[in-house]
């Protein structure tokens, strides 16, 4: 590549530092403000309009990136996307302050020493369909939020607990709860709330699960026992394309579910859970995976070897046909 450089990402400005291979000339400077309509003109002045572009920029997998990796690719430049985390590893250990420069500057020799750590670009219809099922499970917990805090109302005034808040059951037993006039505002307020909010979750719902239908990778997630179509929606736009992993580990350390350890150079705590990836992957993976517990599952006998670990009074031998090996088998 002739020139290679790197893109500092923030809400403010677009920080740049490339390089010229050939000349060894350096070009540092901001794009401000970082929207696209100001990359895009900064792009047409530095790229000959439908001319070939000999340039590689590495951007940071940070908020921001879609947009500027876009205006880079719709200009013939080479897009890397840095992981942020390994990213920072490769700094090293601190000797001056960080700044946007030192980033900008971070990305470009990374890149330039072919050191980069880079994540996979997701395809439009990939982040389309990806920013859809954040959306749906942003709601769901702000529903979720608003029912509890109905339920915790409900037991600081010493009120018999109340079921299924959604249902037409659920919501007669609340207008019989005996609570103080601040108490029943506080439930007043919250009823529609939760109201407006399914209001909005029913047509997303709708929306993903109508997509899953169609898309051929969803309809293969969904023939595994538990997963529904909603779950296939999301666990397809989160996890992408799965030929990037090697492995079933890898997959477990991109999804957060892989359990921490102790290690001399850090403080996290040992024995949980990582929760480094994208909580809606986890979410839909619990979802999926609690259907275990069923007995009609498939991998009920697996869920009873596993549980005996921690609740004997489940099971305490090992499934029949199952041998020391099996957790290996069914990874």
């Amino acid at each position: 590549m002739t020139i290679v450089g790197g893109f500092g990402v923030h809400r403010q400005q677009i920080t740049f530092d490339h390089v010229d291979t050939g000349t060894g000339e350096v070009c540092r400077g901001q794009i401000r403000p970082a929207t696209r309509g100001m990359l895009r003109g900064w792009l047409a002045q530095r790229c000959p309009a439908g001319g070939a572009v000999d340039a590689a920029i590495a951007v940071e997998g940070c908020t921001g990136w879609r947009f500027v990796a876009e205006e880079l690719t719709a200009t013939g430049v080479e897009v890397h996307l840095a992981e942020p985390a390994d990213t920072a590893n490769a700094r090293g250990r601190k000797k001056r302050a960080k700044t946007d420069r030192s980033d900008a500057r971070l990305l470009r020799d990374l890149l330039l020493e072919h050191r980069l750590p880079e994540s996979w670009i997701p395809p439009a219809q990939v982040l389309e369909v990806r920013t859809v099922g954040r959306l749906y499970c942003a709601l769901m917990d702000q529903r979720r939020s608003w029912q509890q805090r109905i339920h915790a109302q409900l037991f600081h005034q010493g009120c018999p607990p109340v079921r299924a808040l959604l249902t037409e059951a659920g919501r007669a037993s609340l207008a019989t709860a005996q609570l103080s006039p601040a108490g029943r505002q506080s439930v007043d307020v919250a009823l529609p709330a939760i109201d407006a909010l399914t209001e909005l979750i029913t047509p997303i719902r709708a929306q993903l699960v109508t997509f899953a239908r169609r898309q051929p990778g969803c309809r293969a997630l969904q023939a595994h026992y538990g997963i529904g179509w909603l779950c296939a929606a999301v666990i397809w736009a989160e996890l992408g394309d799965c030929r990037r992993f090697h492995n079933s580990d890898q997959v477990v350390r991109y999804s957060g579910l892989d359990v921490t350890v102790y290690s001399s150079d850090g403080k996290r705590s040992p024995g949980h859970l990582a929760r480094q990836g994208p909580p809606e992957l986890r979410w839909a993976v619990f979802e999926a995976a609690t259907s275990a517990a069923r007995r009609s599952s498939p991998d009920y006998a697996y869920y009873c070897y596993c549980a005996a670990a921690t609740t004997p009074c489940v099971t305490s031998a090992t499934p029949p046909g199952f041998g020391v090996d099996w957790p290996e088998a069914a990874a």
